[in-house]
């Protein structure tokens, strides 16, 4: 498990000392232990870094960090607790541990947790940090295709994250693209367990989705503060009747929007020039493409068909998203160094050309939206 000389008393209260140091800097100068390189002391800088924004439960006297990739690769704290809110049984597996932090979290309502994950050096670093959080779990470390042909037992629930990057290191999102290609195992894995869960890339289109892959009784939208993570699929191979589908936005007042597949196809929009009010749904919402349903849902009226903000002359206070009260101005009233926050959805210029085209200065407390209406181009500002 790396070195565990990481751990002296002399060495930590170094890494504590430099949390704040240039890192640069730090690899060109010589470690001042012999024990232990630079290299692997920025290891441990770059974990507490990172650790401090998304996952603080691990800031512990004690734990060890692996190396940058295995971070970034990991589920934030904050995703991790709210898929756990979801889940019970007895016997948890992760197939695909990675770093634990899916795992430490998703098994806290399950009696007997189950690691398996084929770089032994991570889980060796995984089962050294559960020892110190004092959480019990088997760690298999093998690769998951190997498992699932040698494994004999059965499961309440098996979680999964394949690996997002193919040879090259490129983002891939499709199922058959990402390893292990979760086509191919499918059925392996609703014969190893009552409920299978795969987290899934934010970018996925749900009606690919669906279509490929057959057992699906839930999807899982998940953002923080307003910046989508990953879409998360339930699966189970007893015949669910429809698909719900929940989108979510944490660390927002916003509540979640849930509604079923399909409903989209069967919702109809109204259309209206801007009111008093104008609606952005929050991206989760946005990702789902439930564009109809939200004027539906809400009885909000569509400014275009390809403009998915909203409008209406009475405030709706429980509204997934931003609510902004506005008036409709002309370019010529924009004055030069104002100071705006800019919207432009189904405009010609970005927020960028906007401000360079008419002087206006990034940030404040209003916003100009620039946007269409079935009209044409409008500009609202926020009042």
């Amino acid at each position: 498990m790396g070195n565990k000389k990481i751990l002296n008393k002399e060495i930590q209260n170094y890494i504590n000392a430099n949390l704040n140091t240039d890192l640069h800097s730090l690899l060109l100068k010589k470690s001042p232990f012999p024990e232990v390189s630079m290299q692997e002391i920025v290891q441990q800088i770059k974990g507490r870094q990172t650790a401090q924004k998304k996952f603080p439960f691990l800031l512990k006297e004690g734990i060890i960090f692996p190396p940058q990739l295995n971070l970034e690769q990991s589920s934030s704290e904050k995703t991790a607790l709210y898929k756990s809110q979801i889940l019970k049984g007895n016997t948890f597996i992760d197939l695909t541990s990675g770093f634990g932090i899916d795992a430490y979290y998703l098994s806290q309502n399950f009696e007997e947790v189950t690691l398996v994950e084929q770089n032994a050096e991570l889980l060796n670093v995984v089962e050294h940090n559960w020892g110190i959080l004092d959480r019990k779990a088997r760690f298999i470390n093998q690769n998951l295709e190997n498992f699932l042909s040698s494994n004999k037992e059965y499961f309440d629930v098996i979680y999964l994250d394949p690996a997002r990057r193919d040879q090259n290191k490129n983002k891939v999102f499709l199922l058959e693209d990402l390893s292990p290609d979760v086509l191919q195992i499918k059925e392996k894995l609703l014969m190893t367990a009552d409920q299978v869960i795969i987290k899934l890339s934010p970018l996925i289109d749900l009606k690919y989705l669906v279509s490929v892959l057959p057992g699906i009784f839930r999807i899982e939208i998940i953002a923080v503060k307003n910046d989508v993570k990953e879409a998360v699929v339930f699966l189970s191979n007893e015949k669910k009747e429809e698909i719900t589908v929940n989108c979510i936005n944490l660390e927002s007042e916003e509540s979640s929007f849930l509604f079923k597949f399909g409903e989209e196809e069967n919702a109809r929009a109204e259309y209206a020039e801007p009111e008093k009010f104008i609606y952005i749904p929050n991206n989760s919402i946005l990702k789902a493409g439930v564009f109809n349903l939200v004027s539906e849902r809400f009885a909000l009226k569509k400014l275009h068909p390809n403009t998915h903000f909203y409008t209406s002359g009475q405030k709706i206070s429980d509204f997934p998203g931003r609510v902004l009260e506005v008036e409709p101005v002309e370019s010529k009233q924009i004055k030069k160094k104002e100071q705006f926050n800019i919207i432009s959805k189904n405009y010609p210029l970005k927020p960028e050309d906007i401000k360079k085209k008419y002087g206006i200065k990034d940030g404040g407390e209003h916003y100009l939206i620039f946007t269409q209406s079935k009209k044409g181009k409008i500009i609202l500002k926020s009042v």
